[in-house]
Protein backbone atom coordinates (compact mmCIF):
# COMPACT_ATOMS: atom_id res chain seq x y z
CA UNK A 1 0.00 0.00 0.00
CA UNK A 2 1.12 3.56 -1.18
CA UNK A 3 2.57 5.52 2.02
CA UNK A 4 1.68 9.11 1.58
CA UNK A 5 4.12 12.16 1.77
CA UNK A 6 3.08 14.21 4.22
CA UNK A 7 4.72 17.58 3.87
CA UNK A 8 4.92 20.20 6.38
CA UNK A 9 4.12 23.63 5.64
CA UNK A 10 7.77 24.98 6.78
CA UNK A 11 9.05 22.02 4.04
CA UNK A 12 6.82 23.30 1.27
CA UNK A 13 7.70 26.84 1.68
CA UNK A 14 11.63 25.71 2.29
CA UNK A 15 10.97 23.90 -1.21
CA UNK A 16 9.10 26.92 -2.94
CA UNK A 17 12.06 28.97 -1.81
CA UNK A 18 14.46 26.94 -4.12
CA UNK A 19 13.20 28.14 -7.46
CA UNK A 20 13.64 31.57 -7.28
CA UNK A 21 16.31 31.51 -4.75
CA UNK A 22 18.57 29.12 -7.38
CA UNK A 23 17.69 31.78 -10.42
CA UNK A 24 18.53 35.15 -8.31
CA UNK A 25 21.69 33.01 -7.63
CA UNK A 26 22.88 32.10 -10.88
CA UNK A 27 21.68 35.74 -12.16
CA UNK A 28 24.18 37.09 -9.48
CA UNK A 29 26.81 34.41 -10.29
CA UNK A 30 26.65 35.60 -14.29
CA UNK A 31 26.46 39.25 -13.70
CA UNK A 32 29.94 39.11 -10.70
CA UNK A 33 31.26 37.07 -13.78
CA UNK A 34 30.65 39.41 -16.27
CA UNK A 35 31.84 42.48 -14.02
CA UNK A 36 34.76 40.62 -13.01
CA UNK A 37 35.94 40.34 -16.44
CA UNK A 38 34.86 43.88 -17.98
CA UNK A 39 36.99 47.51 -17.76
CA UNK A 40 35.50 47.63 -13.98
CA UNK A 41 37.11 44.49 -13.00
CA UNK A 42 39.97 45.57 -10.66
CA UNK A 43 37.41 48.46 -9.16
CA UNK A 44 35.17 45.79 -8.83
CA UNK A 45 37.41 42.64 -7.42
CA UNK A 46 39.04 45.39 -5.27
CA UNK A 47 35.83 46.60 -3.66
CA UNK A 48 35.23 43.26 -1.61
CA UNK A 49 39.00 43.94 -0.26
CA UNK A 50 37.60 47.23 0.99
CA UNK A 51 38.26 47.19 5.32
CA UNK A 52 34.89 47.56 7.54
CA UNK A 53 35.97 47.26 10.89
CA UNK A 54 39.33 45.38 10.54
CA UNK A 55 37.72 42.97 8.29
CA UNK A 56 37.38 42.99 4.53
CA UNK A 57 34.18 43.24 3.05
CA UNK A 58 34.52 39.64 1.69
CA UNK A 59 35.42 38.55 4.99
CA UNK A 60 32.35 40.18 6.30
CA UNK A 61 30.21 38.25 4.14
CA UNK A 62 31.96 34.65 4.91
CA UNK A 63 32.15 34.92 8.14
CA UNK A 64 29.40 36.83 9.32
CA UNK A 65 26.41 36.58 6.63
CA UNK A 66 27.33 33.38 5.74
CA UNK A 67 26.83 32.46 9.87
CA UNK A 68 22.61 32.99 9.44
CA UNK A 69 23.02 30.91 6.47
CA UNK A 70 24.18 28.17 8.24
CA UNK A 71 21.89 29.25 11.73
CA UNK A 72 18.89 28.84 8.87
CA UNK A 73 20.75 25.04 7.98
CA UNK A 74 20.78 24.22 11.77
CA UNK A 75 17.47 25.19 12.27
CA UNK A 76 16.42 23.08 9.39
CA UNK A 77 17.71 20.11 11.03
CA UNK A 78 16.69 20.76 14.05
CA UNK A 79 13.39 20.05 12.31
CA UNK A 80 14.35 17.24 10.97
CA UNK A 81 15.23 15.67 13.72
CA UNK A 82 12.32 16.67 15.46
CA UNK A 83 9.81 16.46 12.84
CA UNK A 84 11.51 15.09 9.46
CA UNK A 85 13.00 12.57 7.89
CA UNK A 86 15.30 11.86 10.26
CA UNK A 87 13.16 11.52 13.45
CA UNK A 88 12.69 8.17 12.96
CA UNK A 89 15.90 6.07 13.23
CA UNK A 90 14.74 3.63 10.13
CA UNK A 91 13.88 6.56 7.62
CA UNK A 92 16.78 8.36 8.97
CA UNK A 93 19.56 6.09 7.97
CA UNK A 94 18.88 6.27 4.44
CA UNK A 95 19.53 9.94 3.93
CA UNK A 96 22.22 9.66 6.79
CA UNK A 97 24.14 6.80 5.23
CA UNK A 98 23.42 8.10 1.50
CA UNK A 99 25.07 11.82 2.54
CA UNK A 100 28.26 9.46 4.16
CA UNK A 101 28.61 7.81 0.63
CA UNK A 102 28.20 11.24 -1.04
CA UNK A 103 30.80 13.01 1.11
CA UNK A 104 33.80 9.97 1.15
CA UNK A 105 33.95 9.04 -2.32
CA UNK A 106 34.65 12.92 -3.44
CA UNK A 107 36.67 13.34 -0.52
CA UNK A 108 38.61 10.63 -1.77
CA UNK A 109 38.51 10.83 -5.28
CA UNK A 110 40.17 14.08 -4.80
CA UNK A 111 42.30 12.71 -2.61
CA UNK A 112 43.88 10.40 -4.76
CA UNK A 113 44.51 12.78 -6.99
CA UNK A 114 46.00 15.31 -4.96
CA UNK A 115 47.92 13.71 -2.12
CA UNK A 116 51.27 15.09 -0.98
CA UNK A 117 51.06 17.81 -2.89
CA UNK A 118 50.19 21.37 -2.24
CA UNK A 119 46.61 20.90 -2.82
CA UNK A 120 45.75 18.16 -0.74
CA UNK A 121 43.71 20.42 1.48
CA UNK A 122 41.00 20.73 -1.18
CA UNK A 123 39.62 17.14 -0.80
CA UNK A 124 36.80 18.73 1.14
CA UNK A 125 35.63 20.96 -1.95
CA UNK A 126 33.92 18.05 -3.54
CA UNK A 127 32.31 16.76 -0.09
CA UNK A 128 28.97 19.31 0.10
CA UNK A 129 25.64 19.70 -2.25
CA UNK A 130 24.11 23.26 -2.41
CA UNK A 131 20.26 22.79 -0.98
CA UNK A 132 19.27 25.65 -2.51
CA UNK A 133 20.29 24.79 -6.19
CA UNK A 134 19.59 21.23 -6.04
CA UNK A 135 16.11 22.01 -4.94
CA UNK A 136 15.64 24.60 -7.59
CA UNK A 137 16.73 22.47 -10.25
CA UNK A 138 14.20 19.16 -8.71
CA UNK A 139 11.21 21.83 -8.96
CA UNK A 140 12.11 22.93 -12.54
CA UNK A 141 11.43 18.95 -13.05
CA UNK A 142 7.94 19.34 -11.91
CA UNK A 143 5.37 17.16 -10.44
CA UNK A 144 6.95 14.82 -12.42
CA UNK A 145 9.29 13.37 -9.60
CA UNK A 146 7.93 11.76 -6.51
CA UNK A 147 7.07 13.98 -3.34
CA UNK A 148 9.32 11.67 -1.54
CA UNK A 149 12.32 12.31 -3.40
CA UNK A 150 12.16 15.69 -2.42
CA UNK A 151 11.69 14.84 1.10
CA UNK A 152 14.88 12.45 0.34
CA UNK A 153 17.11 15.07 -0.86
CA UNK A 154 16.53 17.66 1.52
CA UNK A 155 17.37 15.31 4.03
CA UNK A 156 20.40 13.92 2.06
CA UNK A 157 21.33 17.30 1.58
CA UNK A 158 21.02 18.58 5.24
CA UNK A 159 23.14 15.69 6.52
CA UNK A 160 25.66 16.49 3.61
CA UNK A 161 25.79 20.17 5.20
CA UNK A 162 26.21 18.81 8.72
CA UNK A 163 29.07 16.92 7.34
CA UNK A 164 30.96 20.02 5.94
CA UNK A 165 30.43 21.87 9.28
CA UNK A 166 31.93 19.05 11.15
CA UNK A 167 34.91 19.11 7.94
CA UNK A 168 35.42 22.74 8.68
CA UNK A 169 35.34 22.51 12.48
CA UNK A 170 38.27 19.48 12.51
CA UNK A 171 40.02 20.66 9.22
CA UNK A 172 40.19 24.07 8.39
CA UNK A 173 40.43 25.61 11.79
CA UNK A 174 43.52 28.32 12.09
CA UNK A 175 45.93 28.50 15.33
CA UNK A 176 43.59 27.73 17.84
CA UNK A 177 42.85 30.42 21.07
CA UNK A 178 41.06 28.01 23.65
CA UNK A 179 40.46 31.32 25.97
CA UNK A 180 37.69 32.35 23.77
CA UNK A 181 36.98 28.74 22.10
CA UNK A 182 35.73 28.25 25.64
CA UNK A 183 34.19 31.55 26.03
CA UNK A 184 32.19 30.48 23.31
CA UNK A 185 31.32 27.16 24.65
CA UNK A 186 30.15 28.75 27.65
CA UNK A 187 28.23 31.12 26.33
CA UNK A 188 26.59 28.23 24.35
CA UNK A 189 26.06 26.20 27.59
CA UNK A 190 24.40 29.53 28.88
CA UNK A 191 21.67 29.66 25.69
CA UNK A 192 20.92 26.07 26.44
CA UNK A 193 20.58 26.53 30.43
CA UNK A 194 17.89 29.00 29.29
CA UNK A 195 15.95 26.99 26.89
CA UNK A 196 16.30 23.36 29.05
CA UNK A 197 16.21 25.03 32.79
CA UNK A 198 15.14 28.50 32.54
CA UNK A 199 12.83 28.04 29.57
CA UNK A 200 12.88 31.12 28.40
CA UNK A 201 10.76 31.66 24.85
CA UNK A 202 11.70 35.05 24.17
CA UNK A 203 13.57 35.21 20.65
CA UNK A 204 16.07 37.99 21.54
CA UNK A 205 17.93 37.00 24.30
CA UNK A 206 19.16 34.00 21.73
CA UNK A 207 20.47 36.19 19.39
CA UNK A 208 22.21 38.44 21.82
CA UNK A 209 23.85 35.30 23.07
CA UNK A 210 24.58 34.04 19.54
CA UNK A 211 26.41 37.23 18.49
CA UNK A 212 28.63 37.41 21.36
CA UNK A 213 29.14 33.53 20.36
CA UNK A 214 29.63 34.52 17.17
CA UNK A 215 32.72 36.73 18.01
CA UNK A 216 34.70 34.60 20.61
CA UNK A 217 34.42 31.90 17.71
CA UNK A 218 35.94 34.10 15.05
CA UNK A 219 38.57 34.86 17.87
CA UNK A 220 39.13 31.08 18.58
CA UNK A 221 39.96 30.26 15.38
CA UNK A 222 37.81 27.74 15.17
CA UNK A 223 35.56 29.08 11.34
CA UNK A 224 33.00 31.63 12.96
CA UNK A 225 29.95 30.07 11.35
CA UNK A 226 29.89 27.04 13.28
CA UNK A 227 28.29 29.74 15.74
CA UNK A 228 25.43 29.35 13.89
CA UNK A 229 24.69 25.58 13.89
CA UNK A 230 25.32 25.94 18.01
CA UNK A 231 22.66 28.76 17.97
CA UNK A 232 20.07 27.01 16.24
CA UNK A 233 20.40 24.12 18.74
CA UNK A 234 20.13 26.08 21.38
CA UNK A 235 16.85 28.29 20.53
CA UNK A 236 13.83 26.13 21.92
CA UNK A 237 12.13 24.07 19.51
CA UNK A 238 8.58 22.83 19.94
CA UNK A 239 7.98 19.32 18.84
CA UNK A 240 4.39 20.00 17.30
CA UNK A 241 4.65 20.59 13.73
CA UNK A 242 4.38 24.12 12.74
CA UNK A 243 3.71 25.14 15.67
CA UNK A 244 3.44 29.00 15.34
CA UNK A 245 4.63 29.56 19.00
CA UNK A 246 8.09 27.79 18.56
CA UNK A 247 10.94 30.59 18.30
CA UNK A 248 12.64 28.24 15.94
CA UNK A 249 9.85 27.42 13.64
CA UNK A 250 9.44 31.71 14.11
CA UNK A 251 13.14 32.31 13.23
CA UNK A 252 13.09 29.45 10.62
CA UNK A 253 10.30 30.92 9.00
CA UNK A 254 11.53 34.92 9.14
CA UNK A 255 15.28 33.22 7.20
CA UNK A 256 14.05 31.48 4.68
CA UNK A 257 13.40 34.66 2.12
CA UNK A 258 16.51 37.05 3.54
CA UNK A 259 18.86 34.14 2.94
CA UNK A 260 17.78 32.80 -0.18
CA UNK A 261 17.24 36.28 -1.48
CA UNK A 262 19.80 38.41 -0.23
CA UNK A 263 22.33 36.69 1.64
CA UNK A 264 23.23 33.95 -0.29
CA UNK A 265 23.01 36.30 -3.40
CA UNK A 266 25.73 38.44 -1.66
CA UNK A 267 28.02 35.63 -1.27
CA UNK A 268 27.61 34.79 -5.07
CA UNK A 269 29.05 38.66 -6.03
CA UNK A 270 31.67 38.88 -3.23
CA UNK A 271 32.84 34.63 -4.53
CA UNK A 272 32.16 34.15 -7.76
CA UNK A 273 34.01 37.34 -8.95
CA UNK A 274 36.59 35.59 -11.22
CA UNK A 275 38.91 37.40 -13.52
CA UNK A 276 39.44 34.39 -16.00
CA UNK A 277 43.03 34.87 -17.71
CA UNK A 278 44.56 32.72 -20.39
CA UNK A 279 45.27 29.13 -19.32
CA UNK A 280 41.96 28.96 -17.20
CA UNK A 281 41.54 26.02 -20.02
CA UNK A 282 44.69 24.08 -19.26
CA UNK A 283 43.79 25.09 -15.30
CA UNK A 284 40.47 22.78 -15.49
CA UNK A 285 43.68 19.71 -16.08
CA UNK A 286 45.16 20.12 -13.06
CA UNK A 287 45.06 17.73 -9.92
CA UNK A 288 43.29 19.85 -8.05
CA UNK A 289 40.66 20.94 -10.51
CA UNK A 290 39.67 17.39 -11.93
CA UNK A 291 39.64 16.21 -8.14
CA UNK A 292 36.90 18.76 -7.98
CA UNK A 293 34.58 18.17 -11.02
CA UNK A 294 35.31 14.33 -10.88
CA UNK A 295 34.45 14.70 -6.92
CA UNK A 296 31.16 16.13 -7.72
CA UNK A 297 30.10 15.14 -11.10
CA UNK A 298 30.90 11.71 -10.33
CA UNK A 299 32.03 11.11 -6.82
CA UNK A 300 28.70 12.57 -5.61
CA UNK A 301 26.03 10.02 -7.44
CA UNK A 302 28.63 7.21 -7.11
CA UNK A 303 28.64 7.92 -3.18
CA UNK A 304 25.03 8.38 -2.66
CA UNK A 305 24.19 5.46 -4.87
CA UNK A 306 26.24 3.04 -3.25
CA UNK A 307 25.75 3.69 0.20
CA UNK A 308 22.15 3.57 -0.41
CA UNK A 309 22.57 0.21 -2.18
CA UNK A 310 23.72 -1.03 1.14
CA UNK A 311 21.59 0.33 3.66
CA UNK A 312 18.38 -1.06 1.56
CA UNK A 313 20.73 -4.39 0.39
CA UNK A 314 21.56 -5.32 4.55
CA UNK A 315 18.15 -4.31 5.40
CA UNK A 316 19.49 -0.97 7.31
CA UNK A 317 16.56 0.96 5.67
CA UNK A 318 14.19 0.78 2.68
CA UNK A 319 13.11 3.19 0.22
CA UNK A 320 10.07 5.04 0.20
CA UNK A 321 7.39 3.11 -2.03
CA UNK A 322 6.74 5.70 -4.80
CA UNK A 323 10.72 5.76 -5.50
CA UNK A 324 12.88 3.36 -7.65
CA UNK A 325 16.38 2.90 -7.95
CA UNK A 326 16.60 5.64 -10.96
CA UNK A 327 15.33 8.46 -8.46
CA UNK A 328 18.10 7.72 -5.89
CA UNK A 329 20.74 8.26 -9.23
CA UNK A 330 18.31 11.65 -9.67
CA UNK A 331 19.32 12.79 -6.02
CA UNK A 332 23.11 11.66 -6.34
CA UNK A 333 22.78 13.64 -9.53
CA UNK A 334 21.45 16.56 -8.25
CA UNK A 335 24.07 15.74 -5.10
CA UNK A 336 27.04 16.93 -7.53
CA UNK A 337 25.76 20.52 -7.46
CA UNK A 338 28.31 22.08 -4.91
CA UNK A 339 28.38 25.66 -5.41
CA UNK A 340 27.79 27.74 -2.15
CA UNK A 341 29.17 25.54 -0.12
CA UNK A 342 32.52 24.04 -2.40
CA UNK A 343 33.30 27.76 -2.90
CA UNK A 344 32.85 28.38 1.00
CA UNK A 345 35.21 25.24 1.41
CA UNK A 346 37.48 26.51 -1.29
CA UNK A 347 38.50 30.03 0.60
CA UNK A 348 39.71 28.27 3.93
CA UNK A 349 41.22 25.51 2.75
CA UNK A 350 43.06 27.83 -0.17
CA UNK A 351 44.09 31.07 1.73
CA UNK A 352 46.05 33.29 0.06
CA UNK A 353 46.29 31.31 -3.03
CA UNK A 354 44.68 33.84 -5.22
CA UNK A 355 45.43 31.18 -8.44
CA UNK A 356 44.26 27.56 -7.08
CA UNK A 357 41.50 29.34 -5.32
CA UNK A 358 40.51 31.21 -9.23
CA UNK A 359 41.41 27.53 -10.88
CA UNK A 360 39.13 25.73 -8.06
CA UNK A 361 36.10 28.22 -8.39
CA UNK A 362 35.67 27.89 -11.99
CA UNK A 363 35.86 23.95 -11.71
CA UNK A 364 32.90 23.93 -9.36
CA UNK A 365 30.97 26.09 -11.43
CA UNK A 366 31.58 24.32 -14.41
CA UNK A 367 31.64 20.62 -12.03
CA UNK A 368 27.92 22.20 -10.16
CA UNK A 369 26.61 23.38 -14.26
CA UNK A 370 27.21 20.04 -15.39
CA UNK A 371 25.60 17.67 -12.50
CA UNK A 372 22.24 20.40 -12.44
CA UNK A 373 22.08 19.57 -16.28
CA UNK A 374 22.38 15.77 -15.90
CA UNK A 375 20.25 15.56 -12.85
CA UNK A 376 17.41 17.85 -14.51
CA UNK A 377 17.75 15.67 -17.75
CA UNK A 378 17.79 12.29 -16.01
CA UNK A 379 14.64 13.41 -13.67
CA UNK A 380 12.69 14.67 -16.65
CA UNK A 381 13.32 11.17 -18.89
CA UNK A 382 13.40 8.76 -16.06
CA UNK A 383 12.34 10.40 -12.95
CA UNK A 384 8.18 9.63 -13.19
CA UNK A 385 7.13 8.00 -9.56
CA UNK A 386 6.66 3.99 -9.22
CA UNK A 387 2.75 3.23 -10.19
CA UNK A 388 2.81 0.17 -8.27
CA UNK A 389 4.95 -2.03 -6.35
CA UNK A 390 4.63 -4.47 -9.54
CA UNK A 391 6.50 -1.18 -11.89
CA UNK A 392 9.99 -0.76 -9.75
CA UNK A 393 13.00 -1.19 -11.16
CA UNK A 394 14.62 -4.51 -11.05
CA UNK A 395 16.53 -3.85 -7.77
CA UNK A 396 13.10 -2.91 -5.99
CA UNK A 397 13.27 -6.67 -4.40
CA UNK A 398 15.83 -5.37 -2.14
CA UNK A 399 13.56 -3.16 -0.67
CA UNK A 400 12.75 -4.07 3.06
CA UNK A 401 9.19 -5.18 3.97
CA UNK A 402 6.31 -3.24 6.06
CA UNK A 403 7.20 -4.00 9.75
Amino acid sequence: MRIEQRLSNTFKAFAASGKAGGIVLILCTIISLGLANSPLGARYLDFWQVEVAGLSVELWINDALMAVFFLLIGLELERELYNGELSDLRNALLPILAAFGGIAVPALIHFALNNATATQAGMGIPMATDIAFALGVLTLVGSRVPASLKVLLTALAVMDDLGAIVVIALFYTAQLSLAYLGGALAVFAGLMAMNRVLGVMKLWPYLIGGALMWFLMLKSGVHATIAGVLLAFAIPYSSKEDDAGSPSHRLEHALHKPVAFLILPIFALANTGIAIADGWAEQLLSANSLGIVLGLVLGKPVGIVLASFVAVRFGLSRLPLDLAWRHVVGAGLLGGIGFTMSIFITNLAFTGQADVITGSKIAILLASLLAGILGFVWLKTMGAPVPSDSDADTMDFMRMPER
